[in-house]
């Protein structure tokens, strides 16, 4: 084999092997596995709405990431006009859309229009990005129920997603990459605890 076709080998391996992990079963940017679709949710800090997803039946690996402002390739340091949001691949025959959002309302404060928990600020406000017409009927659905079920409006809106930017590989699986720093930011955060006051349970 000559030099010139062994590094073609080598170059065409690398790219295979880099499109098999984009497109790995469950992952968000899955291509290959048309059962998958995917739900968009700002909630605060996105490392603690990765953890409570990542929790359920049908959903795959959630990505953090950054939506719904005008800045092009934010960043953890300059997303001031992005909420910080993830995208969570899941498996519909398991789980439906509707059933993610009510569980994703259940797990923030919906009467916070100003960040939520400790952090403050717009880009920890709430939102549900709807991706198509079945997914917007189901999330305003959704809202309407919990509206019902805590008898006052809530504050997270249902807007269309223009575009998910991935946030940085650092923030991704942060509470179990960094689980001892991660349970002591949700503690102290008091997330879980004005979820109960809430919700209640």
């Amino acid at each position: 084999m000559t030099r010139a076709i062994s590094v073609a080998v080598v170059v065409l391996t690398f790219f295979a092997a880099a499109y098999a992990q984009d497109t790995m079963p469950g992952d968000a940017g899955d291509t290959s596995s048309p059962q998958y679709e995917t739900a968009v949710f700002a909630g605060g800090c996105f490392w603690c709405v990765e953890s409570d997803l990542e929790k359920l039946d049908g959903v795959g690996d959630v990505v953090s990431g950054y939506a719904g402002g005008e800045t092009q390739n934010p960043t953890y340091r300059n997303h001031a006009d992005h909420l910080e949001v993830v995208r969570a691949p899941y498996d519909p025959s398991i789980i439906s859309y509707r059933e993610l959002t009510d569980y994703f309302l259940r797990h923030i404060d919906p009467f916070d229009d100003g960040g939520q928990f400790c952090d403050r600020g717009h880009s920890y406000t709430t939102a549900i990005f709807y991706q198509n017409t079945d997914q917007k009927t189901a999330a305003e659905a959704a809202v309407a129920a919990a509206e019902a079920e805590l008898g006052r409006e809530i504050v997270t809106p249902v807007r269309p997603l223009d575009r998910f930017w991935r946030a940085e590989d650092y923030h991704q699986d942060y509470y179990r990459n960094n689980p001892v720093r991660y349970k002591f930011y949700r503690t102290g955060c008091g997330r879980d605890l004005r979820v109960k006051a809430v919700w209640g349970g």
